[in-house]
């Protein structure tokens, strides 16, 4: 067709699923630390110290207002270079690639989480937390008991959502070199000169997953619409 020779796909496959899990493993692992630093900033947000809150709010306001591929750029290229500075090392230390990926990415998505989270928790009748108090339990047994388990119920499909989002921004990390699906696909097209073919593939598998989850997302959030 036109050309094109997708014998290639076959060809490579091992290579791209290689690729593909890791795109996998790097969505899942960031997609739970995510959800842990953004509750952490939900719960220093909602605060009663002003001065944390204050903090929290900057800090995600910050992350929701930059490209992430400048805070990938920031994190690869420049935090060595203040680490240098603040230890005063010879050199910069070497954090490397795909550390970089993992921590630029959770500490990015939880900005984003933590505004679901956020939305969650002040979801919740303010009549339970006080019923709570009422029984005995400290702020945060409440919120580790009471709250938070009602809230990550309540915001699941919205949570699933950020994270078939963060799978598709996943693919940014082949800037880094770094072989997940996209820098898999990315060196075999340059290497047998097969770019057509390559990428179409992979918008093809995107296409599949991503669709896949979203209505996986769309028939959870009716049954929980549903068990309410």
């Amino acid at each position: 067709m036109f050309g094109l020779e997708f014998e290639v796909i076959s060809r490579t496959w091992p290579y791209l699923w290689k690729g593909l899990q890791y795109t996998i493993q790097l969505t899942v692992v960031c997609a739970i630390g995510g959800v842990i630093w953004g509750t952490l900033l939900a719960l220093a947000r909602l605060s009663s110290i002003r001065w944390l809150s204050m903090l929290a709010a900057g800090y995600v306001n910050l992350m929701r207002s930059i490209p992430l591929l400048l805070v990938i750029f920031w994190f690869y290229f420049l935090v060595p270079v203040l680490i240098q500075i603040m230890t005063g090392a010879d050199r910069p230390p070497q954090i490397g690639a795909e550390r970089s990926a993992y921590i630029t990415f959770i500490l990015f998505e939880g900005a984003y989480f933590c505004e679901i989270m956020r939305a969650g928790i002040q979801s919740i009748s303010k009549g339970q937390v006080g019923a709570a108090y009422a029984v005995g339990l400290t702020y945060s047994q409440a919120m580790r008991l009471i709250v938070l388990p009602q809230a990550f119920r309540n915001m699941l499909p919205v949570l699933l959502t950020q994270t078939i989002i963060l799978f598709q921004d996943v693919s940014l990390v082949s800037l880094l070199n770094v072989t997940d699906f996209v820098g898999a696909a990315t060196k075999i097209a340059q290497r047998d000169s097969r770019v057509v073919e390559m990428y179409l593939f992979v918008a093809l598998v995107y296409f599949v997953i991503c669709f896949a989850m979203s209505f996986l997302v769309k028939r959870l959030q009716q049954r929980i619409a549903i068990v309410r």
